[in-house]
């Protein structure tokens, strides 16, 4: 297998803003935003490739995910984000093959998982942030390239004669697009299967006209046309937005974040890690202080209001955790503070959704969830006195792969549900986490929204809202063998078995997306017939032929 680990980073972080930005330029004209690709060859995160063609990395991709937030945030009056590229007869070539074959299979892995997150960032913004997405496709699109177009509302592209739309990942590479691209073709653009078939095993694509017959793109036109028409249409596409026509918005500042050999400190947020145990505890406090109750407090506030600075912090640690933190395996997920003061920003969020700014927050804090879930570490809840798992904060809990509760009775120690427990904040299956926690009893989520009074370690257990209550004797032995054993299982199988178990229910698009990465792609990354000595990937921009074991497994 092809590894070459100065390919990957030894640290990486997350945070970007647009003045740092080397690979897109953002621009903003009254309610459409144009985001421009313009990938900088030589400003890869490794030195060890060259991003050519538009080809991005994972820096490139943190840059993209962080502009798709601030236009959220900090510009209400956008209604539409044109994506498109400044470089003459190219709009992408996808992720580059020479850090893809040059990183070990675990960055291969969590890059798609991240690229994949921010594309559903982008479809999430289309569905509930009345945001629409417009691809200007004005040249080749190939790749991760063309499945950044197909998280896009609609495509439009180029008919020049040359610049088509393809995905050469397994005519090419020997292994599957990344980042959703089969799935969203056949799902999302209802691609005919037997024309996907085809389309898939095509190195040099699909142009022109039949692009437009086959469903791949939304509409072509020739290159005197192109801009006039992919503005036309961006503003009829703005047209359709419930977003205010004008701002302020809320500015995103700076994290700030103390960064140790063992640990990642936040103002609501901290991470510590024990590297003998190859655990980690991940804690959240529940905010202090008064908190604003109106929107035009929200605003006034800031970053720094609790719910969107403390989730921003969980899941910049989560990202930490997830590439720079590899052999960390479990991760004991803590919360300390008054869980009134978790509930009563709950409220205010409830009964202010529909401000566009409120909304805003209300699904960042979904993502970021969803980002816990598609996780590959194994998450305990430990509920002690103290803690302040309510609400939206008990969503981590239930998020946990197990949750123990400490049964004493000389220390209070309970959690509370809120309205934040019953659907603002539902799972990729679409489901809340309630709902997918009694798939099979669904008559107990509305009893146990009904309690209105904080469950204790019995109430909890009877009402199967935690996994374990242990008495004060067995406390410590029982969370102290819980973790201890979880470390001594192959982490190959705790991710399948995780990845198996979280999402019952429907299946959806979201869910089919990061099924098939976690379960197929992972197997074919690591398949002789791509990464081998004579792989697919291996072979590729070496004149070298790939040679396969033809055997089907």
């Amino acid at each position: 297998m092809a590894t070459a680990t100065t390919t990957t980073p030894a640290s990486v972080t997350f945070e970007r803003s647009p003045d740092s930005y080397r690979h897109w330029k953002l621009a903003f004209d009254g309610p459409v935003a144009t985001l421009s690709m313009d990938v900088q060859e030589d400003a890869g995160l490794s030195p060890d490739y060259k991003l050519k063609l538009n080809s991005y990395d994972l820096g490139v991709d943190i840059e993209l995910a962080d502009a798709i937030q601030r236009i959220r945030f900090e510009h209400p009056e956008v209604h539409t984000v044109l994506v498109t590229s400044l470089k003459e007869r190219i709009f992408c070539a996808g992720a580059n093959i020479f850090m893809l074959r040059g990183s070990t299979h675990a960055w291969k892995v969590n890059f798609c998982k991240f690229t994949n997150e921010t594309r559903l960032a982008m479809e999430d913004a289309s569905e509930n942030s009345g945001i629409k997405f417009l691809a200007a496709l004005n040249g080749i699109c190939a790749g991760g390239g063309y499945e950044l177009a197909l998280a896009c509302d609609e495509i439009l592209l180029v008919d020049d004669g040359n610049s088509a739309v393809s995905l050469p990942e397994t005519p090419l590479l020997g292994v599957l697009p990344g980042t959703g691209g089969l799935t969203r073709v056949v799902d999302k653009r209802k691609v005919r299967r037997d024309l996907a078939d085809f389309f898939g095993t095509i190195a040099e694509g699909v142009r022109g006209k039949r692009a437009v017959e086959w469903r791949l793109v939304d509409a072509v036109y020739p290159t005197s046309q192109f801009k006039e028409r992919v503005a036309k249409r961006a503003q009829e596409l703005a047209a359709t937005s419930d977003r205010p026509s004008s701002g302020p918005g809320m500015t995103l500042r700076p994290l700030d974040v103390t960064v140790t050999a063992d640990a990642v400190t936040y103002s609501s947020v901290s991470l510590e890690i024990d590297r003998e145990k190859r655990a980690a505890t991940l804690t959240i406090k529940a905010p202090e202080g008064d908190q604003p109750t109106t929107p035009e407090a929200i605003l006034e506030r800031g970053d720094q209001f609790w719910a969107l600075r403390a989730f921003r912090e969980l899941d910049d640690a989560l990202l930490r955790l997830r590439l720079n933190e590899p052999l960390i395996g479990t991760v004991v997920v803590k919360t300390s503070g008054d869980a009134a003061a978790v509930l009563a920003v709950d409220d205010t969020l409830l009964r202010h959704q529909d401000h566009w700014l409120v909304r805003e927050i209300m699904h960042f804090m979904k993502r970021t969830l969803k980002r816990m879930d598609l996780t590959s570490r194994s998450f305990f809840a430990f509920i002690e006195p103290g803690s302040c798992f309510a609400g939206s904060l008990f969503e981590l809990a239930l998020a946990a792969d197990r949750s123990y509760m400490l049964d004493d009775p000389d220390q209070p120690n309970t959690i509370a549900l809120s309205g934040m427990n019953a659907g603002p904040l539902p799972m990729s299956n679409g489901l809340t986490r309630l709902h997918t926690r009694f798939l099979g009893e669904p008559a107990r989520v509305d009893e146990v929204l009904a309690e209105k009074e904080p469950f204790d370690a019995m109430a909890a257990i009877d009402a199967g809202l935690v996994t374990f209550a242990p008495d004060e004797l067995d406390w410590d032995d029982e969370v102290r063998l819980a973790v201890e054993g979880r470390a001594a299982f192959s982490p190959d199988a705790l991710t399948g078995m995780e990845a198996n178990l979280r999402f019952a229910g429907p299946e959806t698009m979201e869910t089919k997306i990061f099924g098939r990465l976690t379960a197929w792609q992972n197997w074919i990354f690591i398949r002789p017939n791509s990464v081998g000595e004579q792989g697919a990937l291996t072979a590729y921009g070496t004149q070298k032929r790939p040679e396969f074991d033809f055997n089907r497994t």
